[in-house]
């Protein structure tokens, strides 16, 4: 007959090294995510839970509090690639501000790197207008096309004063 009395040590020894190879595998999961991009601690997390869903959300917390503290993680630098991707792709400070506010980003992280009054955001509507204009035949805008460009900058995240000023701007370029 088999021996049917548990062995406690072995067990709980078995449980302690199940439990290091999980924290090991989220780490190494996490390290290869963070290896291609930047990612915000919230965004990090919630990958980690939708690759490993039978890990429990305390597990994949403590490893992305420990990739925070060793540095590979920083919400700081999250900010800073997010926000230099989206303006090289036209996108204006309220766009991108909601967007990190979505990504669960404090406020006081945003405007470390962002100012709503900074100056290149008006270069920024000028260029997103000139390639939204680019085969237009007429140089002047006339007030229909006024309107639809003040809508698609709104929609970019563009503040009034910005579009106002990026339009006149481009009128007088072309």
């Amino acid at each position: 007959m088999p021996n049917l009395k548990p062995r406690l040590n072995s067990y709980s020894l078995d449980s302690i090294l199940v439990s290091k190879s999980n924290e090991w595998t989220l780490r190494r999961a996490a390290l290869d995510y963070l290896a291609r991009r930047e990612y915000s601690f919230f965004e990090l997390k919630q990958k980690l839970q939708m690759k490993f869903p039978i890990f429990e959300g305390n597990a994949i917390h403590d490893v992305v509090c420990a990739l925070r503290t060793e540095n590979l993680q920083s919400d700081e630098r999250f900010v800073e690639s997010y926000s230099r991707s989206r303006k090289c792709r036209g996108f204006g400070y309220k766009h991108i501000q909601h967007s990190l506010c979505r990504k669960k980003i404090k406020q006081s992280e945003i405007d470390k790197q962002l100012a709503p009054d900074d100056p290149e955001w008006i270069e920024i509507a000028v260029n997103v207008i000139g390639k939204k204009r680019s085969g237009c035949e007429s140089d002047h805008i006339d007030m229909l096309e006024r309107s639809k460009i003040t809508r698609f900058m709104e929609g970019r995240g563009f503040m009034p004063y910005q579009i106002k000023k990026a339009i006149d701007l481009s009128n007088r370029v072309d």
